[in-house]
Protein backbone atom coordinates (compact mmCIF):
# COMPACT_ATOMS: atom_id res chain seq x y z
CA UNK A 1 0.00 0.00 0.00
CA UNK A 2 2.91 2.39 1.03
CA UNK A 3 4.74 1.68 -2.65
CA UNK A 4 1.25 2.96 -4.73
CA UNK A 5 1.30 6.04 -2.36
CA UNK A 6 4.82 6.90 -3.05
CA UNK A 7 3.92 5.69 -6.85
CA UNK A 8 1.08 8.03 -6.81
CA UNK A 9 2.57 11.14 -5.02
CA UNK A 10 5.45 10.90 -7.34
CA UNK A 11 3.30 10.81 -10.32
CA UNK A 12 1.29 13.67 -8.68
CA UNK A 13 4.99 15.51 -8.30
CA UNK A 14 5.86 15.16 -12.04
CA UNK A 15 2.82 16.77 -12.99
CA UNK A 16 2.92 19.61 -11.00
CA UNK A 17 6.59 20.21 -11.89
CA UNK A 18 5.53 19.95 -15.86
CA UNK A 19 2.86 22.65 -15.17
CA UNK A 20 4.98 24.90 -13.31
CA UNK A 21 7.41 24.24 -15.89
CA UNK A 22 4.58 25.16 -18.66
CA UNK A 23 3.74 27.99 -16.52
CA UNK A 24 7.25 29.35 -16.22
CA UNK A 25 8.20 29.30 -19.90
CA UNK A 26 4.88 31.09 -20.86
CA UNK A 27 5.78 33.64 -18.11
CA UNK A 28 9.24 33.92 -19.46
CA UNK A 29 7.78 33.96 -23.47
CA UNK A 30 5.67 36.76 -22.28
CA UNK A 31 8.03 39.02 -20.44
CA UNK A 32 10.34 38.53 -23.47
CA UNK A 33 7.55 39.33 -25.79
CA UNK A 34 7.13 42.98 -23.51
CA UNK A 35 10.66 43.48 -23.22
CA UNK A 36 10.69 43.13 -27.24
CA UNK A 37 7.71 45.44 -27.92
CA UNK A 38 8.56 48.27 -25.43
CA UNK A 39 12.00 48.54 -26.84
CA UNK A 40 10.20 50.22 -29.91
CA UNK A 41 7.69 52.21 -27.85
CA UNK A 42 9.32 55.48 -26.97
CA UNK A 43 10.20 55.72 -30.60
CA UNK A 44 6.86 55.35 -32.09
CA UNK A 45 5.22 57.78 -29.58
CA UNK A 46 7.97 60.62 -30.70
CA UNK A 47 7.14 59.33 -34.40
CA UNK A 48 3.32 59.29 -33.39
CA UNK A 49 4.03 63.58 -32.35
CA UNK A 50 6.19 64.39 -35.58
CA UNK A 51 3.12 62.85 -37.78
CA UNK A 52 1.00 64.88 -35.74
CA UNK A 53 2.70 67.76 -36.71
CA UNK A 54 3.57 67.08 -39.81
CA UNK A 55 0.21 66.83 -40.60
CA UNK A 56 -0.55 70.48 -38.99
CA UNK A 57 1.77 72.07 -41.43
CA UNK A 58 -0.13 69.88 -44.28
CA UNK A 59 -3.46 71.53 -43.24
CA UNK A 60 -1.53 74.81 -42.66
CA UNK A 61 -0.53 74.70 -46.52
CA UNK A 62 -3.70 73.24 -47.96
CA UNK A 63 -5.41 76.24 -46.19
CA UNK A 64 -3.45 78.56 -47.85
CA UNK A 65 -2.34 77.62 -50.90
CA UNK A 66 -3.69 80.07 -53.29
CA UNK A 67 -1.65 82.18 -51.43
CA UNK A 68 1.18 80.65 -53.29
CA UNK A 69 0.78 82.67 -56.56
CA UNK A 70 3.29 81.54 -59.17
CA UNK A 71 4.44 78.22 -60.30
CA UNK A 72 7.72 77.42 -58.55
CA UNK A 73 6.16 78.38 -55.06
CA UNK A 74 3.36 75.65 -55.59
CA UNK A 75 5.60 73.28 -57.15
CA UNK A 76 7.46 74.05 -53.34
CA UNK A 77 4.10 73.55 -51.54
CA UNK A 78 3.26 70.55 -53.48
CA UNK A 79 6.30 69.00 -53.19
CA UNK A 80 5.99 69.71 -49.29
CA UNK A 81 2.66 68.49 -48.88
CA UNK A 82 3.79 65.05 -50.22
CA UNK A 83 6.63 64.77 -48.29
CA UNK A 84 4.36 65.90 -45.27
CA UNK A 85 1.99 63.25 -46.06
CA UNK A 86 4.05 60.26 -47.06
CA UNK A 87 6.89 60.27 -44.92
CA UNK A 88 5.42 59.94 -41.61
CA UNK A 89 2.94 57.19 -42.91
CA UNK A 90 5.50 54.76 -44.87
CA UNK A 91 7.75 55.59 -41.20
CA UNK A 92 4.98 54.25 -38.72
CA UNK A 93 3.76 51.74 -41.11
CA UNK A 94 7.35 50.15 -40.67
CA UNK A 95 7.18 50.64 -37.36
CA UNK A 96 4.26 49.10 -36.44
CA UNK A 97 5.28 46.21 -37.97
CA UNK A 98 8.87 45.63 -36.85
CA UNK A 99 6.76 46.41 -33.26
CA UNK A 100 4.13 44.25 -33.66
CA UNK A 101 6.24 41.29 -35.01
CA UNK A 102 5.44 38.01 -33.51
CA UNK A 103 9.19 36.75 -31.76
CA UNK A 104 7.78 33.21 -31.17
CA UNK A 105 6.21 32.64 -34.70
CA UNK A 106 7.72 30.24 -36.37
CA UNK A 107 11.44 29.10 -36.14
CA UNK A 108 14.09 31.15 -34.68
CA UNK A 109 15.99 30.97 -38.19
CA UNK A 110 12.47 32.21 -39.83
CA UNK A 111 11.96 34.96 -37.07
CA UNK A 112 15.48 36.56 -37.23
CA UNK A 113 15.08 36.37 -41.30
CA UNK A 114 12.03 38.40 -41.24
CA UNK A 115 13.32 40.42 -38.68
CA UNK A 116 16.27 41.59 -40.61
CA UNK A 117 13.97 42.05 -43.08
CA UNK A 118 11.61 44.82 -41.10
CA UNK A 119 14.71 46.20 -39.78
CA UNK A 120 16.81 47.09 -43.17
CA UNK A 121 13.25 48.37 -44.42
CA UNK A 122 12.95 50.92 -41.35
CA UNK A 123 16.75 52.17 -41.30
CA UNK A 124 16.36 52.66 -44.98
CA UNK A 125 13.03 54.80 -44.73
CA UNK A 126 14.89 56.57 -42.01
CA UNK A 127 17.84 57.23 -45.01
CA UNK A 128 15.21 58.55 -47.40
CA UNK A 129 13.55 60.51 -45.02
CA UNK A 130 16.91 62.21 -43.31
CA UNK A 131 17.94 62.84 -47.37
CA UNK A 132 14.47 64.25 -48.40
CA UNK A 133 14.19 65.87 -45.03
CA UNK A 134 17.41 68.14 -45.76
CA UNK A 135 15.82 69.15 -48.97
CA UNK A 136 12.59 69.50 -47.70
CA UNK A 137 14.28 72.45 -45.49
CA UNK A 138 14.93 74.50 -48.50
CA UNK A 139 11.20 73.84 -49.86
CA UNK A 140 9.09 74.84 -46.51
CA UNK A 141 11.31 78.47 -46.39
CA UNK A 142 10.00 79.48 -49.48
CA UNK A 143 6.37 78.06 -48.38
CA UNK A 144 6.26 79.36 -45.49
CA UNK A 145 7.49 83.11 -46.66
CA UNK A 146 5.19 83.46 -48.89
CA UNK A 147 1.93 81.76 -46.10
CA UNK A 148 2.99 84.18 -43.42
CA UNK A 149 4.84 87.02 -44.70
CA UNK A 150 3.50 87.09 -49.00
CA UNK A 151 7.15 87.29 -49.53
CA UNK A 152 8.84 85.77 -52.49
CA UNK A 153 12.08 84.56 -51.04
CA UNK A 154 13.57 83.76 -54.83
CA UNK A 155 13.05 87.22 -55.23
CA UNK A 156 14.64 88.79 -52.35
CA UNK A 157 18.79 88.56 -52.11
CA UNK A 158 19.67 87.08 -48.63
CA UNK A 159 21.98 88.77 -46.64
CA UNK A 160 25.01 87.22 -44.85
CA UNK A 161 23.01 87.19 -41.97
CA UNK A 162 20.17 85.18 -43.70
CA UNK A 163 22.99 82.51 -45.01
CA UNK A 164 24.41 82.28 -42.14
CA UNK A 165 21.25 81.51 -40.65
CA UNK A 166 20.69 79.19 -43.14
CA UNK A 167 23.91 77.39 -42.61
CA UNK A 168 23.31 76.85 -39.09
CA UNK A 169 19.58 75.43 -39.51
CA UNK A 170 20.98 72.79 -42.08
CA UNK A 171 23.82 71.65 -39.59
CA UNK A 172 20.89 71.84 -36.69
CA UNK A 173 19.08 69.22 -39.04
CA UNK A 174 21.83 67.41 -40.06
CA UNK A 175 23.28 66.79 -36.31
CA UNK A 176 19.60 65.91 -34.97
CA UNK A 177 18.89 63.58 -38.39
CA UNK A 178 21.85 61.65 -37.44
CA UNK A 179 21.34 61.01 -33.47
CA UNK A 180 17.70 60.09 -34.70
CA UNK A 181 18.96 57.77 -37.13
CA UNK A 182 21.89 56.61 -34.25
CA UNK A 183 19.13 56.39 -31.73
CA UNK A 184 16.36 53.80 -34.85
CA UNK A 185 19.92 51.71 -35.13
CA UNK A 186 20.24 51.58 -31.38
CA UNK A 187 17.02 50.18 -30.62
CA UNK A 188 16.93 47.76 -33.65
CA UNK A 189 20.34 46.38 -32.56
CA UNK A 190 19.03 45.87 -28.94
CA UNK A 191 16.26 44.17 -30.22
CA UNK A 192 18.29 41.81 -32.96
CA UNK A 193 20.19 40.82 -29.44
CA UNK A 194 16.75 40.07 -27.62
CA UNK A 195 16.38 37.91 -30.66
CA UNK A 196 19.21 36.15 -30.97
CA UNK A 197 19.15 35.19 -26.80
CA UNK A 198 15.93 33.04 -27.76
CA UNK A 199 18.24 30.82 -29.77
Amino acid sequence: MELEELQLAWTQMGKELETQKKLTNNIIMEMTRTKYKNKFKKISTYEKAGTVVCFGVVLLILVNFNKLDTWYLQACGTLCLGFLIIMPILVLSALKQIQDFDIFKGTYKENLVRYTKSKTRLLRLQQVSIALSLIMMFLIIPTTAKIFDDKDVFLIPLKIAQWVGLLIAFLGALFFSRWGYRSYQKITDSATLLLEDLK
